[in-house]
C-alpha cells in the first residue's frame, strides 16, 4: 500500500450529496465524514464552502481544525469559488464566498483553495481572467495557502493547455492547477503530456477512474457514474508515473463520484476509495 499522502476530496465523503443538486450540502456531520476518512488512512480532506459554513455553526474554525487534527487530516483542501471573474450580483455572491474561504484557510492552515472555470458558455477575455486570477492567487497567498484552477472538458478551460495558458499569463507562483485524472481522459490528452507541466504550476490532483465511453453528458458522466481507482478504463498508472515525473509528490486526492459510492455507509466508501487508491499508488 502506498505511504504517500492521500486526500479524499469533498465529494468521497459527502454521502447522499452531489454537484448540480442543491448547494451541495452533505447531509453527514463533518464529525462523521472526518473520521471515516481518518479511519480510512486518509490524511487529507477536502470541503465544500456550503458544508464549511455549516461545520463552522456548528464546531467554531477552531474546532474544525481540532476536528482535523484529531483524525491525523494535515492536507486541507477548500472549494469552490466561482464567478470570481464576474461583475455585478454575480461577482457580489462570488465575493462573500471569496471572503469565507479565505479567512477559513487561514484558520485551518489550508494547504490550497480549488476554484472553478466558467461552464455557462459565455464569451471572457482572457487578459481579465489573467489579471483577476492573479490578484485571487495573491490573497491565497496572503493566507499561507496556494490556489488551483481545475479545468473541465465542458467548460471554457477544456484542457490541461487551457489552464496552463492561464495560471502561466497570471504568473503569480502561489496560483496553478488542479489535475483531475477524469478531466485529463475526458479531454482526450495523454497520460505523458502531464510529465512536461513545470511542477511548480500543480496544485492538486485528484484520481479517479470511469467507463470508456461516456454515458449521457459528460456532467452527468463525472457526478454519477465514475468509479473506483483502478476498476476503470483510465491509464491510471501512466498519469500517476507522468505526474511523479513533473515532481508531484502528493497529496494525492481520490474524487468519487457516483450513484453507487453515496449509496454505501460513508465508512465503507471511504475505505474503498482508499484502498484503492493506495493500492496503484505502491
Amino acid at each position: 500500500m502506498s505511504t504517500e499522502a492521500l486526500l479524499a476530496t469533498c465529494w468521497t465523503t459527502a454521502g447522499d450529496a452531489a454537484p448540480g443538486r442543491g448547494d451541495g450540502r452533505s447531509p453527514l456531520s463533518l464529525r462523521e465524514r472526518a473520521e471515516a476518512a481518518g479511519a480510512a488512512g486518509f490524511t487529507g480532506f477536502g470541503l465544500l464552502h456550503t458544508d464549511l459554513a455549516e461545520a463552522e455553526r456548528a464546531y467554531g474554525l477552531a474546532g474544525v481544525r481540532s476536528l482535523f487534527e484529531d483524525n491525523g487530516l494535515r492536507h486541507i483542501e477548500l472549494e469552490l469559488l466561482t464567478d470570481w471573474w464576474a461583475d455585478g450580483p454575480r461577482r457580489a455572491a462570488s465575493d462573500a464566498v471569496r471572503r469565507d474561504l479565505l479567512r477559513a484557510a487561514e484558520a485551518l492552515g489550508a494547504r490550497h483553495l480549488k476554484i472553478g472555470p466558467d461552464v455557462t458558455g459565455g464569451p471572457w477575455d482572457p487578459d481579465v481572467w489573467a489579471e483577476e486570477f492573479a490578484v485571487l492567487a495573491a490573497q491565497a497567498d496572503g493566507v499561507g495557502a496556494r490556489l488551483g484552477i481545475e479545468f473541465l472538458p465542458w467548460s471554457n478551460l477544456r484542457n490541461l493547455h487551457d489552464g496552463l495558458r492561464l495560471v502561466e499569463a497570471a504568473g503569480h507562483p502561489a496560483g496553478g492547477l488542479i489535475i483531475d485524472a477524469w478531466h485529463i481522459e475526458r479531454a482526450g490528452t495523454p497520460a505523458a503530456e502531464l510529465a512536461r507541466i513545470p511542477g511548480s504550476r500543480i496544485v492538486g490532483v485528484e484520481l479517479d477512474d470511469a467507463d470508456e465511453h461516456v454515458i449521457g453528458s459528460l456532467f452527468e458522466d463525472t457526478v454519477r457514474r465514475r468509479r473506483l481507482c483502478g476498476e476503470g478504463s483510465f491509464d491510471l498508472p501512466g498519469i500517476i508515473t507522468a505526474l511523479r515525473a513533473a515532481g508531484w509528490s502528493g497529496p494525492w486526492g481520490v474524487e468519487i463520484l457516483s450513484d453507487t459510492h453515496r449509496a454505501l455507509p460513508v465508512s465503507e466508501a471511504t475505505k474503498a476509495a482508499y484502498r484503492t487508491a493506495a493500492a496503484l499508488l505502491g
